[in-house]
């Protein structure tokens, strides 16, 4: 990989940039191969907070969960709801979500997808390197008063 700028030139670049730069690259990238499966990004958190609750969940805490995740919180509901009417879903009287067994499977097949894009998106790039960036991106967070959060 050839960067744009030796170390010293890129230690003056603007992280604002970079960081969208990152996250409009990344999240269309997965964004593209969730649609290829039939789901929005948000329907798969969805899926996802079903995974370990074969009794089901409350709707109002897969919401409560996901509602600061890219700023989706005003869809959720939305989302939920086409879930349940592509049958991937169920909800019952008390509102608790489950998955149906089409749901269960498409569940497991993107997550197999999702395995394949994070090798992809991490290539050439170490679990130390990894964390590093994390953790840099999250003192930066803190250093401008900013909140993020991820479960």
């Amino acid at each position: 990989m050839e960067y744009s700028h030796d170390d010293a030139g890129l230690a003056h670049q603007p992280i604002g940039y970079w960081s969208w730069a990152a996250h409009n690259s990344v999240v269309t990238h997965i964004r593209t191969a969730l649609a290829e499966l039939g789901l929005s990004q948000p329907q798969w958190w969805v899926l996802n907070q079903l995974v370990d609750h074969p009794e089901g969940r409350p709707r109002t805490d897969v919401v409560a969960v996901l509602e600061g995740y890219l700023s989706v919180g005003g869809v959720l509901e939305d989302e939920i709801d086409a879930l349940a009417a592509r049958k991937l879903i169920t909800q019952d009287g008390d509102k608790r979500l489950r998955f149906t067994d089409e749901g269960r499977a498409l569940q497991k097949t993107t997550a197999a997808r999702q395995e394949v894009l994070r090798a992809e998106i991490h290539a050439g790039i170490t679990d130390e390197e990894y964390v590093r960036t994390l953790k840099v991106l999250q003192r930066m967070i803190h250093n401008t008063a900013g909140q993020a959060w991820h479960h």
